[in-house]
């Protein structure tokens, strides 16, 4: 007989996307199993669906959305979770704020292709290197 791993409430609203704190009581109530989890996944009840679409959104969520980082949404100074229509809105009037983090974080994003290729050119090049000398070193 198999036994399903359980996991707090938390972790599995974390899973989920969801704010924990929106979640029906039932569902903050007790633990969640991993069948449990999957079943929600795979086949969403109404409140969950609800919640994923409307928010309000825990802050990953909410600076992903917004295509910041999770600092960034800090330094904006917003702390408390965004529905999806407020969201929306900044999006459609984006603050300076707002503006300022995109531009960071799709810089981050630049670097991060930027090393990954110049690593891999080098990784190329050491492994030609090590076929040219015949690897028979020391």
């Amino acid at each position: 007989m198999r036994v399903s791993q359980s996991m707090k409430p938390e972790n599995a609203a974390k899973k989920l996307g969801i704010l924990l704190e929106a979640a029906p009581e039932s569902f903050r109530e007790g633990t969640v199993t991993r069948d449990e989890l999957a079943a929600l996944q795979a086949d969403p009840p109404e409140w969950l669906a609800t919640l994923r679409r409307e928010g309000p959104h825990p802050k990953r969520v909410v600076a992903e959305k917004l295509g910041i980082s999770n600092s960034g949404l800090a330094r904006s100074g917003i702390t408390d979770p965004l529905t999806t229509a407020e969201i929306k809105a900044l999006l459609a009037a984006p603050p300076e704020w707002l503006v300022t983090e995109r531009a960071t974080q799709a810089a981050v994003r630049a670097e991060k292709v930027r090393v990954a290729e110049r690593d891999k050119e080098r990784a190329a090049r050491g492994a030609s290197d090590a076929r040219r000398s015949g690897g028979g070193g020391v």
